[in-house]
């Protein structure tokens, strides 16, 4: 499969045509599968999005017989495609023209087909199909895709400024919400630290202050009467005298 084969080994009416070879099925129906590389049947385990298999629920395998690509004698049906086209026309095949029933539909590719530039109007170009219903006639053409129109421009103008009114409102809001975090957190740890400053626990007494707390207690007691210390002071300074008039009294 996907060789190309001369045209002249099916007969002398095909001399000189390239033709290529696209598929083919065996004597039971088999088909060809592309990427067998093996001269007869085969059966594979086939899973979904492969060619000749439909699973039918969602995960389902299924082993299936195919015929390999390579061409054999077993072949009922070989399909093949024309590349060249040779010196004579062949009947049913190239000696008429057939019109395509759809033409294109694309924007791109019906300026292809017809050779058109871009300010041409392509919708003229379309290909229309006539159909009659009884008396009258109709004619039926495709919508052209990929149209680029002045509606179409004003919606992608559009589209491109509310996407930067978007970005733009996105951005202040994240600055707003980082200012408004950072005052909460701030507030956070204000509240924290006042919190913390009265709970903090009086250091425990130890045995040693106790003592010296103690002792320092009658000294200030000592102090207090310190006040009647000058009376006796003066008693003593009277009574001083009287032991002089003695001495005197003696001599």
């Amino acid at each position: 499969m996907g060789s190309d084969v001369d045209g002249e080994i099916l007969g002398e009416e095909f001399k000189g045509y390239t033709l290529r070879i696209t598929g083919g099925n065996d004597k039971q129906g088999f088909t060809m599968k592309q990427g067998i590389l093996v001269n007869g049947r085969v059966r594979i385990l086939m899973r979904q999005r492969t060619t000749t298999y439909r699973p039918r629920r969602t995960g389902e395998r299924k082993r299936k017989s195919v015929r390999g690509c390579i061409c054999g004698p077993d072949l009922a049906v070989i399909a093949l495609k024309v590349l060249i086209k040779g010196e004579k026309d062949v009947t049913g095949l190239t000696d008429e023209q057939r019109p395509r029933r759809l033409g294109p539909k694309r924007a791109n590719t019906i300026r292809a087909a017809f050779a058109l530039r871009k300010t041409d109007v392509v919708t003229k170009y379309v290909v229309r199909r006539e159909l009659k219903k009884g008396d009258k006639t109709f004619y039926k053409s495709p919508k052209v895709q990929r149209l680029i129109t002045e509606k179409r421009y004003r919606r992608k103008v559009l589209m491109k400024k509310q996407k930067v009114d978007k970005w733009k409102s996105n951005k202040e809001a994240h600055v707003a919400y980082e200012k408004l975090l950072s005052k909460y957190l701030k507030e956070k740890k204000a509240a924290a630290k006042k919190e913390s400053a009265p709970a903090t626990p009086a250091p425990a007494k130890t045995p040693k202050v106790e003592e010296k707390k103690k002792a320092a207690a009658p000294k200030k007691e000592e102090k207090k009467p310190a006040t009647k210390a000058p009376a006796k002071k003066v008693e003593e300074k009277k009574a001083a005298p009287a032991k002089t008039e003695k001495k005197k009294g003696k001599k």
